[in-house]
């Protein structure tokens, strides 16, 4: 019995509570290392890099001095940049308000009908679509010469339309045109699902107590789908201040200050002019701004915004 009792095969004590946390640690770490790794080299490498140039003046190669807040300066009375400011917040006021707005009635005729699926495959297809194919397209439908195909087509019936992408203040309702178009199906995929979540018992609820559809859209839709709103308002927003490959691929805003945006401001200072301190301080100004844009929607959502909770 002895013999038999010693046989028997003994457990290992289990470890120590603090032993494992230690070496689960450990492989979290190991895990997580990459990214880690990948954000501060992606990341907050170049961020905390570009604020440090924006006080700079370097030209890529030679050394760097330190100017303080003479690149600033130097930004906010540049004529150019003042340019680029004003057709950035009307590039912003144009497409923000008119493609939300067309984005809202498209998403609630889709809702009602039968086959939405289909329909929101061939809105969304703009929005997958290369930006530079876009924008050639579009080059080709508003150019003003022998190939463009919108002003050859009504000047056949007589009628002379501007010349969208040389004029300076045409140039602009062609990219608003161009930027709506190429934005509007990602709205309206979005605005079909905020309608699809709406409780079908409240609209049916209305629809009995004598409501019209536009009293149903105004006190039922509407308050329903405002957090929808306010989500594709915040990044409609930031798109439009950040506006740039379209463009440049459209129309050459070097030689057309209605196409001149901050974004290209930023790009022409750094990569054509090789003055990156300038280039860093345009682009903290771009950051500056975007953040006050957001702030202040932020703030305002208590007006219009209705959370179910």
């Amino acid at each position: 019995m002895a013999v038999l009792a010693k046989s028997r095969p003994r457990h290992a004590a289990p470890a120590p509570v603090s032993k494992i946390r230690h070496r689960d640690g450990w492989w979290a770490a190991f895990f997580l290392a990459p990214q880690v790794a990948g954000l501060f080299v992606f990341l907050i490498f170049p961020l905390g890099f570009a604020v440090a140039l924006a006080f700079m003046k370097w030209d890529g190669l030679g050394d760097k001095s330190w100017v303080g807040f003479d690149n600033f300066a130097a930004m906010l009375t540049d004529q150019d940049f003042g340019t680029a400011i004003w057709n950035t917040l009307k590039l912003a006021l144009m497409t923000v308000p008119l493609g939300l707005g067309l984005a809202l009635v498209i998403a609630v005729a889709l809702n009602t009908i039968k086959g939405k699926g289909f329909y929101r495959v061939l809105y969304f297809l703009p929005v997958v679509t290369s930006s530079v194919a876009v924008a050639l397209m579009w080059q080709v439908i508003l150019a003003s010469g022998d190939y463009g195909i919108l002003n050859n087509t009504f000047l056949k019936w007589g009628i002379t339309l501007p010349a969208w992408l040389e004029d300076p203040v045409w140039v602009q309702v062609a990219i608003a045109v161009v930027t709506i178009w190429s934005s509007l199906g990602l709205n309206v995929v979005i605005f079909l699902a905020g309608l699809q979540t709406i409780p079908p018992q409240l609209v049916e609820a209305a629809r009995i107590d004598g409501a019209s559809p536009v009293r149903i859209f105004r006190s039922v839709t509407l308050p329903l789908i405002s957090p929808t709103i306010f989500f594709t308002l915040i990044v409609s927003l930031i798109s439009s201040l950040q506006a740039f490959d379209q463009i440049y691929v459209l129309v050459d805003p070097q030689h057309n200050d209605g196409a001149r945006t901050i974004v290209y401001q930023v790009y022409e200072l750094g990569f054509q002019k090789f003055e990156f301190g300038l280039s860093s301080a345009a682009a903290l100004i771009l950051l500056v701004l975007t953040l006050i844009v957001t702030l202040v929607q932020f703030g305002a959502q208590k007006r219009f915004v209705h959370y179910d909770s």
